[in-house]
């Protein structure tokens, strides 16, 4: 062709945007740091060595397991950076940092990479990590003490002296205000309402995720709640929303890309459904929250959701009688 140029034929959709993976998780780390900030100066250091040594172990764990099967690095994504930190959020600050590593391992290995990697993975990663340590070592995950008892602790060892019910467990030992900036005892990132709830707007801003997924989903468990707990009480109702792990699990876990419906119809189904079974879990449920294992379990039930929701395809191929299509 006249100089030298060529064209290039590719199938359709021919889309062009600057966002990449990388960008997306970006900018999630940046969402998160208000929460992460807020865990650190109520729970001190350790909250943020926990961080960190999430972080370390998911990003080298991908990294390892990307050597050892020959597979391109794909730490660059940031993802396994977000899966670190999520995890760490969802833990108290006196869990044994060997724990987390272990967490951390299984989050990337046993519930990305084995996978297929980013974007093939069927239930959350850190969630599914969560779970795996909640059902290992249960008691120190569930360890914990209020902020104001943090610099009385001696030695971790010390923590069963001074641990305490969360909001959820004891609705009463807490104002709306602790639930708001984060005066209460939790997991190190979802302590804060406020700070949560930037980290959410800035997401909203930056249209990395849709209002779609937290909104059904915060509304389906304060609906159900109100109908089967303890009324329309909104003084109730706002500590459930508070509480707990709902934010960070409505806005930053149930809105993954890979683990959630693509479906507008399907998102709604999925939400919904994670609504439900957290207010299930907490009326009735042996444990106070239910956030994770509800998201998870709606992560298994994706395909089927996004299979009874997918837009109607008109019109359909005919066979003729030799066996060949129209």
């Amino acid at each position: 062709m006249e100089n030298n140029k060529q064209l290039l034929v590719t199938a359709s959709p021919h889309l062009r945007s600057k966002r990449t993976v990388a960008n997306d998780m970006l900018d999630v780390i940046i969402a998160l740091i208000p929460a992460g900030a807020v865990g650190i100066y109520y729970f001190g250091y350790r909250a943020l060595v926990l961080i960190l040594a999430s972080v370390i172990a998911c990003v080298l764990s991908e990294a390892a397991f990307n050597k050892l099967t020959k597979r391109k690095n794909t730490i660059k994504d940031l993802s396994a950076v977000v899966t670190g930190i999520l995890l760490a959020y969802n833990v108290p600050f006196t869990l044994p940092v060997w724990q987390i590593v272990i967490g951390s391992m299984f989050a990337i290995i046993v519930a990305k990479m084995f996978y297929g990697g980013i974007g093939q993975n069927i239930v959350n990663p850190a969630l599914a990590a969560r779970a795996f340590l909640m059902a290992s070592w249960s008691d120190t995950m569930t360890n914990f003490v209020p902020t104001e008892r943090v610099a009385t602790l001696k030695t971790i060892s010390d923590v069963s002296m001074v641990s305490q019910a969360t909001p959820l467990s004891d609705p009463k030992a807490y104002s709306l205000m602790d639930l708001f900036i984060g005066h209460i005892p939790g997991c190190i990132g979802e302590i804060s309402a406020i700070a949560l709830l930037i980290g959410a707007g800035y997401l909203l801003f930056r249209k990395v995720i849709h209002i779609r997924i937290p909104l059904t989903y915060i509304v389906t468990t304060t609906v159900l709640l109100a109908i089967f707990g303890k009324g329309f009480d909104l003084n109730y109702l706002l500590s459930q929303i508070l509480s707990g792990g709902l934010i960070l699990g409505a806005f930053f876990m149930a809105t993954d890309y890979t683990t959630a419906p693509i479906t507008p119809k399907g998102q709604i189904v999925f939400a919904f459904g994670c609504g439900f079974l957290t207010a299930v879990i907490r009326l009735w449920g042996g444990y106070p929250e239910g956030v994770s294992y509800s998201i998870l379990l709606m992560n298994l039930l994706v395909p089927v959701i996004e299979k009874y929701t997918r837009d109607r395809i008109f019109g359909k191929a005919k066979a003729k009688k030799g066996g060949e299509n129209e």
